[in-house]
């Protein structure tokens, strides 16, 4: 910082001043300093920062390995508007969701000194390990735990899937068949409560459900017994992967889609349009959601308290060629 000062013929703070983006400066003697910065290729010590202004600008973030593709979008959205809020974002990854691994992440992460963490918290078992946080550390979950340890943003699931339901039983259809994704998700479980709820609202039949996961195998598996009933003319599906593997299994029945039956997905993932058919879908706002995660962890950073309730975010339905009036 000396020779940048020394080049621009300033002093030390003047530099300071200009790194930090702070006033008073003139700008014909920020330019200088800036002229200096390249021409030096200096580059400030986050390290020496940190111990400085106890400021690391630094937020943790807990993803966990996966192929899903809606919490693959959750931690691009949240790295995304953590940089254009001025801050670095440092990511954990765990390969389990366990309280035990997730710990060990908060820990890893705070030993870097961050000034926050957010997690992608699919589940409890993520919030719980949050909430063991050492004090002064803010977190934010994003995601469907629903235990109230940490203050948390999700999409709201049973809403999404009211409005998959309600497209379905309004094309004309009986009833509404339901794929879901496993049950100790709680968005799975919102997802089935949704659907449930507008088949009673409606007076429709409530088919039996039984749990799988977020796979295609799994949607293919389950679809096969679905499309083997002539009855079935309408499907509501846990996600956008389930619904792929239900296409292929109605496709190799002979059934046709949306012909002989309408299907729907959960996610809107970036494929989705290019299915066969296109997939009608619930859409997530991934990158809102980013957004205001960093927004809730730079607010609680400056002292806010933390919403007592989880922030749900309003989805919407995005109608393509997988779904028709019923003939």
């Amino acid at each position: 910082m000396r020779d940048v000062a020394r080049l621009a013929g300033v002093s030390h703070q003047t530099v300071s001043r200009v790194l930090n983006d702070l006033p008073n400066v003139s700008d014909g003697t920020r330019s200088r300093v800036l002229d200096a910065v390249r021409i030096l290729n200096y580059r400030r010590n986050l390290a020496a920062r940190t111990l400085v202004t106890s400021r690391s600008r630094t937020i943790g973030l807990i993803g966990f390995e996966t192929t899903l593709a809606g919490p693959a979008s959750m931690i691009y959205g949240i790295e995304k508007a953590a940089r254009e809020a001025g801050y670095y974002v440092s990511i954990a990854t765990v390969r389990s969701l366990d309280r035990h691994a997730v710990l060990d992440a908060v820990e890893q992460l705070c030993a870097q000194a961050v000034e926050g963490i957010i997690a992608i918290a699919p589940k409890n078992s993520v919030a719980d390990a949050l909430a063991q946080a050492p004090p002064g550390t803010p977190t934010v979950g994003v995601g469907g735990a629903d235990d109230g340890a940490v203050p948390m943003l999700r999409v709201d699931n049973v809403r999404g899937a009211c409005l998959a339901t309600r497209h379905l039983l309004e094309l004309g259809h009986r009833t509404v068949h339901h794929v879901p994704g496993p049950a100790d998700w709680p968005e799975g479980r919102d997802r089935i409560d949704g659907w449930r709820q507008t088949l009673h609202a409606a007076g429709a039949p409530v088919p039996p459900v039984t749990a799988g996961d977020w796979s295609a195998r799994s949607g293919y598996l389950r679809g096969q017994l679905l499309a083997a009933d002539p009855g079935v003319t309408a499907v509501f599906c846990g996600n956008d992967h389930i619904a792929l593997g239900v296409l292929r299994a109605f496709h190799e029945a002979g059934r046709s889609v949306p012909d002989d039956a309408s299907i729907v997905g959960f996610d809107d993932m970036p494929e989705s349009g290019y299915f066969l058919p296109p997939l009608t879908t619930v859409h997530q706002d991934f990158a809102e959601l980013g957004r205001r995660s960093v927004d809730l962890l730079v607010a609680r950073l400056a002292g806010t308290p933390a919403p007592t309730a989880p922030v749900h975010l309003p989805p919407s339905l995005v109608v393509r060629a997988s779904t028709v009036t019923r003939r």
